[in-house]
C-alpha cells in the first residue's frame, strides 16, 4: 500500500501564489508516476500535472502551462505543485495521486489518493 497526505491548500486571492505538498509513505517503490489532479464543483476531476520517477518528464494541462510548476525530492518521498498567478478558476480541490503506470495523466490510471486539498482563489 501507498499512503499520500496533502499540505499548503488555503485561501488566496487572485494573482497569489501557493505550494502544495504531498508526502509519500509505503510502497513507494512501485510508483512511477505522480500527479496532481483538481475537481471543482460540478465537475470531472481533471489532471492539472504529473512526473516521472526519476523527474526526467513532466506534463502540465494547457489551462496551467506556465503558471505550474510540479517538482519532486526524493530524498524526502515529497511532491511539489508550485501554483503562481492564481486565477478564480483555479478553485478546486487538489488531489495528489500516485500510479504504478509510467507517465500516464489518466485518471483511472492512478492507484493511489490523497485526501485532498481545497484551494480557493477570491477574485
Amino acid at each position: 500500500q501507498v499512503q499520500l497526505v496533502e499540505s499548503g491548500g488555503g485561501l488566496v486571492q487572485a494573482g497569489g501564489s501557493l505550494r502544495l505538498s504531498c508526502v509519500v509513505s509505503g510502497r513507494t517503490l512501485s510508483i512511477n508516476t505522480m500527479g496532481w489532479f483538481r475537481q471543482a464543483p460540478g465537475k470531472d476531476r481533471e489532471c492539472v500535472a504529473t512526473i516521472t520517477k526519476s523527474g526526467g518528464r513532466t506534463y502540465y494541462a494547457n489551462s496551467v502551462k506556465g503558471r505550474f510548476t510540479i517538482s519532486r525530492d526524493n530524498a524526502k518521498n515529497t511532491v511539489y505543485l508550485q501554483m503562481n498567478t492564481l486565477k478564480p478558476e483555479d478553485t478546486a480541490v487538489y488531489y495528489c495521486a500516485a500510479a504504478t503506470r509510467w507517465d500516464t495523466q489518466a485518471v483511472v490510471a492512478y492507484n493511489y489518493w490523497g485526501q485532498g486539498a481545497q484551494v480557493t482563489v477570491s477574485s
